[in-house]
């Protein structure tokens, strides 16, 4: 498969992703998850016009594009206007809400002053392995591509195949020319034909392409499948895709952002929109896991892919679900993923399937476990679910045992209570005189560097106070407690060395982590470096107030040192990663600094450089480009587009 990096723009339903490029082209599509199976090589469409070679709908020279969401929906038109012949084509692209069907609708209309007798051409090539070999198949009205677990059918509604080819279909396509006395066969690609007929100046006709994905079964059941869908009112569906999504985005503005005034109002309305419509098509119905992003990169050419649930990531989704009144799919992602995915130490590892399987991993990274902790509480104060925070109690105490372990390992920081050594760290010391670290050393947020990172100890802080916030509430409620005298006991112990491994906590990065020449934190005491993950000391984990000199000092030596000529803010010094580009996160991280010090026009400078750099459909990207000042990576990241949703709730809730 070759490297395609740029998802420009993104359908689906709960089952089914879908993602192209701005001139149309399919790049992928992912189901039954988001995460599980891509399929395509490549799906490529095109015509042939009064017996010319073939042009291409994604990719000819003679073409010009223009390309939108049908307005509040996930339905992706592609305007196509081939200038040579004077031939307009409208693609339409939706996946129906019930069905596991990518509809793709063609309008092709003659804008000269000559008849034009088109025929049209599908070329599908399927991704296959030795393991699982990939065959074709011709059917009634098109091609069924096949392997040992999956079918995928492409067919034409109304049409019937003019001409075929499912061996070596590539060498002669390009001119037009299928042809094949098989009607079976083992290629992974292979292509078929429908006849549009003439079309006269000014007339329009329209073919209907259907692409249904679903288990291999049976033959005679296949194509049953097959017949049913085939008899789908597509207009129909298109029309109730239309109704759902709109009536999706009017149920979830929660932050009742009006109508704008101007372009920049626009701007980001339509990103607060966008935002909303893209959350469900990165979300597991089942589970509630997360990916960070449709895949870019099955390769590993430039990163380790992103098309998995990160903890961390999902927590801050979820705090955006819960802004949109998403509460119910945030829920599910608390009691659902997280307690599936959790070890049997109380941790989280770095990265997950979003049902719930342990996904690829390079290293532990201890705030992946904190984040959730954390994330219980902040769903609470969204919810007041006293019922929630019952549920999901043992599996926050779990996890904060084993960051409290974690903590005594690494950092060295010991706590008595009423004057008495803790049996538990006594042993852990023992164990470490003996053998070293019980734990792996943690990467930090953005995964290359290993080490003790004030970001990391910041959201174990959090998640201390967190446990002891849901203590204080479940508390309230005597009953919770009062006829059990042993768990009584336990949390009034628990709490108590929490409240004190805080203050050590905040003691450790005082001590090790203010560099006294730079006058400012650093990201760690090896290299020291300038990052913006140092911000969440103060948002949203509240280790220090953001107006404490300390704090103060290292957000001027932040802009000194991360600051480019754009206005946009790298994550940390030296970043190489895709040439060290700005990112959004960072530029929203600066801006939630400056609304908590009531810095308006700071802040709205730092937002300001997210909005201006937006993709073409409003989705947000993991980077931007400093000379194109455009998306130049991952483009639709949930993170991102979570922090600017938190942003949205500080600006206008």
């Amino acid at each position: 498969m070759e490297n395609k990096y740029f998802n420009e723009a993104i359908v689906g339903n709960q089952k089914m992703i879908t993602t192209f490029t701005s001139k149309g082209e399919i790049q992928r599509m992912y189901f039954p998850s988001k995460d599980n199976r891509q399929y395509i090589d490549f799906f490529h469409t095109g015509v042939t016009v009064n017996g010319s070679d073939l042009i291409y709908t994604h990719d000819d020279i003679n073409n010009v594009y223009k390309q939108y969401y049908e307005p509040d929906t996930n339905i992706l038109n592609t305007e196509i206007t081939n200038t040579y012949f004077n031939l307009k084509i409208l693609q339409t692209d939706f996946v129906t809400l019930k069905e596991n069907v990518l509809v793709k609708k063609y309008i092709l209309m003659n804008k000269g002053k000559i008849d034009l007798d088109i025929k049209f051409y599908v070329h599908s090539c399927l991704l296959s392995d030795n393991n699982n070999i990939v065959g074709s198949k011709l059917i009634d009205g098109g091609i069924l591509q096949y392997a040992h677990d999956f079918s995928f059918s492409t067919f034409a509604k109304g049409y019937k195949v003019f001409s075929h080819q499912l061996n070596g279909s590539e060498n002669t396509i390009k001119r037009g020319e299928i042809h094949d006395k098989d009607y079976i066969g083992m290629s992974r690609d292979a292509s078929v034909c429908f006849e549009i007929g003439k079309i006269s100046p000014k007339e329009k006709k329209e073919i209907e392409i259907c692409i249904l994905i679903d288990e291999n079964k049976n033959v005679s059941d296949m194509e049953r499948e097959i017949n049913r869908v085939r008899k789908l009112d597509l207009n129909k569906e298109c029309s109730n895709a239309k109704t759902y999504w709109r009536k999706y985005v009017k149920n979830h503005n929660s932050l009742n952002l009006k109508e704008p005034k101007n372009s920049y109002e626009e701007r980001i309305f339509e990103i607060y929109k966008r935002s909303i419509l893209l959350f469900p098509l990165l979300t597991n119905p089942d589970t509630g896991g997360i990916i960070a992003s449709p895949e870019i990169d099955e390769n590993r050419s430039k990163s380790g892919m992103y098309a998995y649930c990160w903890p961390r990531d999902a927590v801050f989704i979820g705090k955006a679900f819960d802004i949109l009144k998403m509460d119910k799919e945030a829920e599910k992602f608390y009691k659902v993923f997280c307690k599936k995915t959790q070890s049997k130490n109380g941790m989280w590892e770095q990265r997950f399937y979003t049902d719930g399987k342990l996904a690829p991993c390079w290293g532990y990274q201890v705030d992946e476990t904190a984040s959730v902790v954390y994330g219980v509480y902040e769903h609470y104060k969204y919810t007041k679910s006293e019922k929630f925070l019952k549920d999901t109690l043992p599996m926050c105490e779990r996890a904060v045992k084993f960051l409290k372990d974690y903590v005594k390992d690494w950092l060295g920081i010991t706590v008595t209570i009423d004057n008495k050594k803790d049996t538990v760290q006594e042993s852990i010391e023992e164990t470490y005189k003996k053998k070293g670290h019980k734990y792996p050393i943690s990467y930090d947020i953005w995964e290359m560097c290993e080490g003790v990172h004030l970001y990391s100890i910041a959201i174990i802080y959090a998640a201390f106070e967190s446990l002891l916030n849901i203590y204080k509430v479940l508390g309230k409620n005597v009953s919770d407690f009062e006829n059990n005298r042993l768990k009584e006991d336990k949390v009034s112990r628990n709490s108590l060395e929490l409240e004190k491994l805080m203050i050590q906590l905040k003691k450790y990065i005082n001590v090790n982590l203010y560099d006294e020449e730079k006058r400012s934190y650093v990201r760690n005491a090896v290299d020291r470096k300038m990052d913006i993950s140092i911000l969440g000391a103060v948002t949203p984990f509240n280790v220090f107030k953001p107006k404490e000199k300390k704090i103060q000092n290292t957000v001027e030596r932040i802009n000194l040192s991360l600051r480019t000529y754009t206005g946009g803010y790298q994550r940390f010094e030296y970043d190489n990663y895709m040439n060290g580009n700005p990112w959004p996160i960072a530029n929203l991280w600066m801006t939630l600094y400056y609304i908590q010090t009531g810095e308006k026009r700071k802040a709205k400078e730092t937002f300001d450089f997210v909005v201006k750099t937006v993709g073409k459909h409003s989705l947000l990207g993991e980077q931007i480009d400093n000379n194109t000042l455009s998306p130049n990576w991952v483009i639709g990241l949930g993170w991102t587009h979570a922090m600017f949703i938190i942003v949205l709730e500080k600006l206008f809730g």
